[in-house]
């Protein structure tokens, strides 16, 4: 445990000085749960974000890159759940930019301070009567203690918030770095940084920083966190990871500063837990996997080892059966496109050795499936070529993903 970090209990995206959340229900969602967040910042924030790369954006994710690219300073940030506002055309735009405009009135700050995200139903445009009414009914609800109602309102198939935050000390002042998240299905990202059922991101923080160098900050923590999930290898057309900072904590962080790599740790540590705690919900998840490929020619080799195994249909129903059918993890890694010579590879479940030299290791079957039984557990591939390596984090494929997504439409 990192002792120069302590957790917030109950800590989120208002965990950090100066930020307010509410959520409500804007009647979005059938099941009358809440239904859209507000998250709010008493003073500007400097801001930064990544989104997806998928060549289908929503709405939203084409009106926050163009926030990114033209706005200094945020305010304010609008999820709704239920509907995605993706493949919406020039109707679904607009309504992004009055949803935004609608938030701005009611705070009485610029429509340009306010940052938008949808996640739900792609195809469908937004009920902008129920939206103007959530957004008029969570002004009134924000407060310093609604991260947790913010979480609970972004969520679609999701089982459960998914929340963190962590502070540090500088000179003597706390620095406090917070979030939230949702994400349980079409979970495979590849974000990007903005100029160039979904994952949603807010990272929150009350420490000075430039746009700049939080746009660093971001694009790293990310890459090594929300890129490196898979559930089922559907990129969504939403995914959006925002880091906001309000500065009120007064102490300045800046690229190789006192304090730059406490605060980058706290941020990367924020997201990987987020990131973590997608897969652990994934939909129908009852296994959290590790999939660990090293001795790869380079890590670009390694990367798409891991992705072809992580996503591998055949293995994760494998997994799900307790099944330590070995064979069908070299085979992926074979298709992978990584080059290497199939005579070096060794392959071990946690520590336990399930292939050396490209053979059978001999551990009896029952001991294999034994050790697939736990929650958690590491597929270790080593390719024998060189030093890349890259570690994706996967769930395996049950009964419930085939029913959840049959059943999502209707």
């Amino acid at each position: 445990m990192n002792t120069q970090f302590d957790f917030v209990v109950d800590g989120g995206v208002t965990s950090p000085a100066g930020f307010t959340a509410c959520g409500v229900c804007a009647g979005l969602k059938r099941n009358g749960n809440a239904d859209m967040a507000l998250i709010v910042s008493e003073q500007d924030c400097s801001f930064a974000g990544t989104f997806t790369s998928n060549l289908f954006p929503a709405a939203p994710v084409r009106y926050c890159r163009e926030i990114c690219a033209t706005s200094k300073t945020v305010r304010a940030a609008v999820i709704n759940s239920g509907v995605a506002n993706a493949c919406t055309g020039l109707e679904g735009y607009e309504n992004t930019k009055r949803t935004a405009a609608l938030v701005a009135e009611c705070l009485g700050i610029e429509g340009s301070k306010v940052l938008v995200s949808s996640t739900g139903r792609i195809g469908v445009q937004l009920p902008m009567d129920k939206i103007e009414k959530g957004i008029r009914d969570g002004v009134k609800l924000l407060s310093h203690q609604g991260g947790s109602a913010a979480a609970h309102a972004i969520m679609t198939t999701d089982t459960r918030p998914k929340e963190l935050a962590v502070s540090f000390v500088i000179d003597g002042k706390k620095i406090t770095v917070g979030g939230c998240c949702k994400g349980a299905g079409m979970i495979s990202p590849m974000m990007v940084t903005a100029p160039h059922a979904t994952m949603l991101c807010y990272i929150t923080t009350d420490a000075v920083c430039s746009n700049e160098y939080l746009a660093g900050v971001i694009t790293k923590a990310v890459g090594n966190s929300f890129n490196k999930i898979t559930v089922d290898n559907d990129m969504s057309t939403n995914d959006t990871v925002i880091l906001m900072a309000n500065g009120m904590s007064g102490v300045a962080v800046a690229e190789s500063s006192k304090g730059s790599e406490l605060f980058e740790k706290a941020v990367q540590m924020v997201a990987e837990h987020l990131a973590r705690s997608i897969v652990f919900d994934g939909e129908g998840v009852t296994k959290f996997v590790s999939v660990e490929v090293t001795g790869a020619a380079n890590d670009k080799d390694a990367e798409l080892a891991a992705r072809a195994i992580a996503n591998s249909p055949l293995c994760k129903t494998a997994w799900f059966g307790c099944d330590p059918n070995w064979g069908r993890i070299l085979a992926a890694a074979g298709y992978s496109g990584a080059t290497f010579l199939p005579e070096n590879v060794n392959l071990f479940f946690d520590d336990m050795p399930v292939v050396r030299g490209g053979l059978d290791a001999g551990t009896p079957e029952h001991e294999l499936a034994e050790l697939m039984k736990h929650r958690e557990f590491s597929v270790k591939i080593d390719l024998g070529e060189a030093c890349g390596s890259c570690t994706i984090w996967t769930g395996d494929f049950t009964y419930d993903y085939v029913k959840i997504n049959a059943d999502y439409h209707t």
